[in-house]
């Protein structure tokens, strides 16, 4: 069993000729809103890997929590721990230039009251070996506290570092798997880019913990207490990168969740990212099982 411990949101996704500078106003193409939230669309992607999920997390009490639910339910995640808060429901405002490339603003809203509680409640029926994989747009004491409870009781705890925060280096180390990209990982690492290998080998040996950096069409890397392991993505022309990342975390979890070795979960997240972006949106462009499957041959 998994259980994602994070934000639903809806998307609200504009195209644009290219990304906007400060100040400048450039005209659009098209609108469009999906089911979004970094923490929903993990889930939805694990769900889609094959995994037993649980979402824990809060919506508004507005028409658009129906809107952000929607697949999450379409595609049988379980939502008991789905809270209704006094709130708007979350929202993402995306812009996505010719080339796929994207700038997001997070306007929180229900996902802002998510407290320590609602970890205390959500993960009260965690058992010893399920999975907790969490992020970072709810509050950061809510997110230590489902750290500590999956460390209590025994399950496997996986933090990705998106999007990253002022405390995200203290609150790493408290997981058993970190997920970032490089540029996250540099912030985390306190090391220029270039450095990538080397880096993530110290901090490996500073935490004992295990550090996976995906590197968009590079594929991905992992450095872990036994060694490296680095991973190639499937080649594509991406049509829009929102979500491909957080494809890549809930397939990774799905896969471990299901037994495979930490290689061979990298691989199987970074075909299932890569297929991410061949369409618009986060959670709509989530691949199925089969498909993911149909690249790998299994």
């Amino acid at each position: 069993m998994i259980s994602v411990f994070g934000s639903t949101n809806l998307d609200q996704i504009g195209t644009v000729s290219r990304l906007p500078k400060p100040g400048e106003t450039v005209a659009g193409g098209t609108f469009s809103m999906a089911a979004g939230g970094k923490g929903a669309n993990q889930a939805l992607a694990a769900r889609r890997a094959g995994a037993e999920v649980r979402h824990v997390s809060a919506v508004g009490n507005d028409a658009f929590a129906d809107l952000a639910t929607g697949l999450l339910r379409a595609g049988g995640v379980d939502l008991s721990d789905l809270r209704q808060a006094e709130a708007a429901t979350g929202i993402a405002m995306i812009f996505v230039d010719a080339a796929g490339e994207n700038v997001i603003a997070i306007l929180p809203g229900a996902n802002g009251t998510i407290g320590p509680d609602d970890a205390e409640r959500g993960l009260a029926a965690l058992a010893e070996g399920d999975i907790v994989l969490v992020q970072q747009e709810v509050p950061q004491a809510a997110t230590r506290r489902a750290l500590e409870i999956a460390r209590q009781r025994g399950a496997r705890s996986v933090l990705n570092t998106a999007p990253y925060l002022e405390d995200t280096a203290a609150l790493a180390p408290m997981a058993d798997i970190v997920i970032a990209n490089e540029t996250e990982f540099s912030l985390l690492s306190g090391r220029p880019i270039d450095e990538l290998d080397a880096a993530m080998a110290d901090w490996v040996k500073q935490t004992g913990r295990i550090i996976v950096v995906t590197l968009g069409p590079d594929g991905a890397r992992a450095a872990t207490p036994d060694g490296a392991i680095a991973v190639p993505a499937h080649k594509v022309d991406p049509v829009d990168t929102v979500g491909a990342g957080d494809t890549f975390c809930g397939y990774l979890a799905a896969a471990l969740d299901a037994g495979l070795d930490l290689e061979a979960a990298m691989r199987r997240a970074a075909v299932a990212g890569s297929l991410a972006c061949l369409k618009p949106g986060a959670q709509p462009a989530i691949p199925m099982k089969t498909e993911v499957g149909a690249i790998l041959g299994s």
